[in-house]
């Protein structure tokens, strides 16, 4: 019987199969990319605010505690945004008539409320709650990165699972004394694994990776 097909056919075959799962896992692997990229994550990308917030000049130059404005940290899930009144306490005596604080008057004026944009937030299908992290030693850079450095705010981790599960299976390469959980400038101990180990124990953290912890 007369071969059919040509003795090519069987390497065009070849190639072909092999070009499939080729181009499925780069399809895979641009897709995972993506996933964590800026582009979809907004890591490292300020948003527009109503007014330009500077955690850099508040929080470090000042030296305002964060609880100042986030007044709901230590006992919400939900770390709590300032109203007008709270920056009114100052900004009625100092840079009154500042063009850049002309929403700030505005709103306090007319007793309306300035729309902040979130810059950190998790999806609607996961459980966070600021309280328990801090009562744990968790401080505030862990999460929101420099904050202290700051001209204007942005997202410094992807808040996406993988991120979250390295500190759950981890605290101790994250935990600090809670005296510095409020610290913008808290640099970390050279002998950081060892400390944590012992703050783990002193704070009586569990490791929780359950599906459930996070998605109530």
């Amino acid at each position: 019987m007369p071969q059919i097909f040509h003795r090519s056919t069987n390497l065009i075959s070849r190639l072909s199969i092999y070009g499939a799962a080729f181009f499925v896992i780069l399809a895979g692997y641009v897709l995972y990319a993506l996933s964590g990229s800026p582009y979809v994550t907004d890591v490292n990308q300020p948003k527009d605010q109503p007014v330009p917030f500077s955690h850099r000049h508040h929080a470090s130059e000042l030296g305002i505690d964060c609880r100042y404005c986030h007044t709901s940290v230590e006992t919400s899930a939900f770390a709590g945004l300032p109203p007008t009144q709270t920056c009114m306490t100052c900004h009625s005596q100092i840079w009154t008539n500042a063009a850049m604080l002309e929403p700030v008057r505005a709103s306090y004026q007319n007793n309306k409320a300035l729309q902040w944009t979130r810059v950190n937030a998790v999806p609607d299908f996961v459980y966070f709650n600021h309280s328990i992290h801090i009562a744990k030693g968790i401080g505030c850079t862990t999460c929101h990165g420099p904050i202290g450095d700051m001209p204007l705010t942005w997202a410094a981790k992807s808040m996406q699972m993988s991120w979250c599960l390295d500190c759950h299976r981890n605290p101790e390469k994250y935990v600090r004394p809670k005296e510095y959980v409020f610290n913008p400038a808290y640099d970390p101990p050279s002998n950081q694994l060892e400390l944590g180990r012992e703050l783990v124990k002193k704070y009586k953290i569990k490791s929780l990776t359950d599906c459930w912890t996070c998605h109530r």
